[in-house]
């Protein structure tokens, strides 16, 4: 299990989950991917903690409660920085904006929430005593992050001026596809919304999870409330399927070919 001691600045660190009913949300997570959870009281409102195994487990995803119960499910998709007020003028400077701004959250780190120019949120965390995804890359584990955009030329220039990201033209899809990378190590991926998505879809991040047989996890997913929006796909690097949670929160499922090795950027 590749557990992590460590996330170097502009990788994906934490996913979490805006859930307007918790109860729903950590009964359809448990049953999916097995994850356990506890919760944290902190300053600014009780957090929940996802973790594989039981409580000492490594920490896989978190999750905060909406306050009106009537809004969708979200997640937010988490991005190391070890100087947040100078990530969030570089966000600002590069066209997009300061959505929550930098918040010390408890003992565990402090993070801030931006967008980028067409709308898609992101957040930013600088760890304390949570450095981020405690297990990456395995099953029931985060493995990718992922933007949906309308103008993929803009989002390139846009990261790249916040996070120093290179892009990488891929063929892994029909569609053209973007692989971010910071030196030879992979940190996100982009794909461009086209006809073949709904018109009226926004721009959004989707935090995936590796899953070891990603029909047999669609079809768990679907019997336990979700819609699944993408049936599992092959593409050339594994199998995948897009779905909403009962709170109709996105989230993507991932299940890699036995060859396949994730790139990682580590400290």
């Amino acid at each position: 299990m590749p557990e992590t001691n460590g996330i170097a600045p502009g990788s994906p660190s934490w996913a979490e989950l805006a859930s307007p009913n918790p109860e729903v949300s950590r009964r359809f997570y448990r049953g999916l991917f097995g994850w356990y959870s506890y919760t944290l009281t902190t300053d600014i409102g009780d957090y929940e903690i996802f973790t594989l195994g039981d409580v000492q487990g490594p920490e896989t995803a978190g999750m905060q409660t909406l306050l009106d119960e009537s809004e969708r499910g979200s997640w937010t998709c988490y991005f190391r920085s070890d100087d947040i007020e100078a990530t969030v003028a570089a966000v600002r400077d590069a066209g997009g904006l300061e959505v929550v701004e930098p918040t010390q959250v408890a003992d565990l780190g402090r993070m801030a929430v931006c967008s980028d120019p067409e709308g898609a949120d992101f957040a930013l965390w600088t760890p304390h005593n949570l450095k981020g995804a405690g297990v990456v890359d395995e099953p029931s584990a985060m493995c990718w992050m992922e933007l949906a955009c309308h103008d993929p030329e803009g989002a390139q220039r846009f990261y790249g001026e916040v996070f120093g990201w290179r892009p990488v033209e891929r063929d892994f899809y029909d569609s053209p596809y973007t692989q971010w990378k910071v030196g030879d190590s992979s940190v996100a991926g982009m794909v461009s919304i086209d006809e073949q998505w709904p018109p009226d879809r926004p721009a959004r991040w989707i935090p995936y999870f590796c899953v070891s047989d990603c029909d047999a996890s669609a079809a768990r997913a679907a019997g336990l409330g979700a819609r699944v929006h993408i049936p599992p796909t092959d593409i050339k690097v594994g199998r995948f399927a897009i779905l909403s949670d009962p709170t109709g929160a996105c989230v993507a499922l991932f299940a890699p070919t036995v060859d396949f090795q994730f790139e990682r950027l580590r400290p």
